[in-house]
């Protein structure tokens, strides 16, 4: 027993721990005067994800590897079954309904795609035009179903996330800069698809004051409240535009307005503290890691929390498009909470078999 707890990363425990305090105060402070009942939705959503991450604390990192090309495949079945039996919430077709919860099978798919993509580059060095042909047809392909649903935000996370790893398995640079190219050059294109809402949230960025009670409302009403926070904040529970719900989708993707107005810069501060902190020790487990598998899976999943944050502050903050990626560990949501805790779970059981002294497995050693 006293092993098993010398084994774990407790940096990483902590500030896990401290982001989950913050998020369920917040989340507090968002709904206290609506619906009362997600909060509680919230608990139950965090034992089931607490629940994952132990687990995934005692199953060995190369059962996980094992474990991919299956958890991808049913991954992208599910997100195939959502246009045809998904249930549509706020003009968007993204759950599939289990009974006890909505389950967003997008969710699911962005830890699928990092797990395939670190197995099949932790098998193989990276050096073929085959091998950035497979990668990419894996992350396309979940993509292309994300994209119609609508789901900009996520089919970006994904995307960026798998572009991650093929920086970070090693591939030459050349072809980066190739893909580089061929997606600026592809931008007409997606602007051709995309909603007539989505081109205009990336219009209302560059004059949020253009439409003040339409596609700028969300973002002029979050600047007000974040701007109104000040260095120490309104109090807790005492800010004007949570309380008077001026802000919209408060206790979701709009939640980092609420900390800000009534806790302030310095709540900010340490919660962006607590977001550097998280990431740094994924990176230096990622470092330490026996095995090729496990260290790009830590990568991955480093990379989807910084895409996560980085574009729900900006977007809150009227610095990048909204495009709708709840804030990790402090916006409601159960798919989301329970697949972040599930990431962490891999990352710690990987902190804890580096601790064991196993050789390192270099590209090319079979998982087992």
């Amino acid at each position: 027993m006293i092993r098993a707890l010398r084994s774990l990363d407790w940096p990483l425990l902590a500030t896990m721990a401290c982001l989950i305090a913050l998020g369920l105060v917040t989340l507090y402070a968002a709904i206290h005067q609506g619906d009362a009942a997600l909060w509680r939705r919230q608990l139950i959503f965090l034992s089931i994800g607490f629940s994952v991450f132990l687990f995934l604390c005692f199953v060995p990192v190369r059962v996980v590897g094992l474990a991919s090309w299956p958890f991808y495949i049913v991954a992208l079945l599910l997100l195939a079954m959502v246009p045809l039996i998904g249930d549509v919430q706020m003009g968007a077709r993204r759950w599939l309904d289990l009974g006890i919860m909505n389950l967003q099978p997008s969710e699911l798919m962005k830890w699928a795609l990092m797990l395939v993509l670190a197995s099949w580059f932790a098998s193989r060095e990276a050096d073929s035009l085959k091998d950035l042909g497979v990668a990419l047809a894996l992350a396309l392909a979940p993509a292309s179903l994300i994209i119609i649903q609508p789901d900009l935000g996520t089919t970006l996370v994904l995307l960026f996330a798998a572009t991650a790893l093929l920086i970070a398995s090693g591939l030459p640079w050349r072809w980066f800069g190739i893909a580089v190219t061929l997606s600026l050059a592809s931008l007409p294109v997606l602007w051709h698809f995309m909603h007539a809402y989505q081109k205009q949230r990336v219009l209302t960025l560059l004059d949020p004051q253009s439409d003040p009670l339409g596609a700028g409302y969300h973002v002029i009403q979050s600047t007000i409240a974040i701007g109104s926070g000040g260095l120490f904040g309104k109090g807790y529970m005492q800010g004007t535009q949570a309380s008077l719900h001026f802000l919209p989708e408060q206790h979701t993707d709009f939640i980092f307005s609420v900390l800000a107005e009534e806790g302030g810069f310095v709540a900010a501060f340490i919660l962006l503290l607590l977001y550097t902190t998280l990431i740094t020790r994924i990176l230096i487990i990622s470092s330490r890691a026996h095995s090729r598998f496990g260290s790009l899976v830590c990568i991955g999943i480093a990379s989807v929390f910084l895409l996560y944050i980085a574009v729900n502050i900006g977007m809150v903050s009227g610095l990048l498009p909204v495009v709708g990626l709840p804030l990790p560990f402090i916006s409601y949501g159960g798919s989301a909470l329970v697949t972040m805790l599930a990431a962490l779970g891999l990352v710690m059981r990987v902190a804890i078999e580096s601790k064991d002294h196993i050789p390192w497995q270099r590209p090319g050693s079979p998982l087992v």
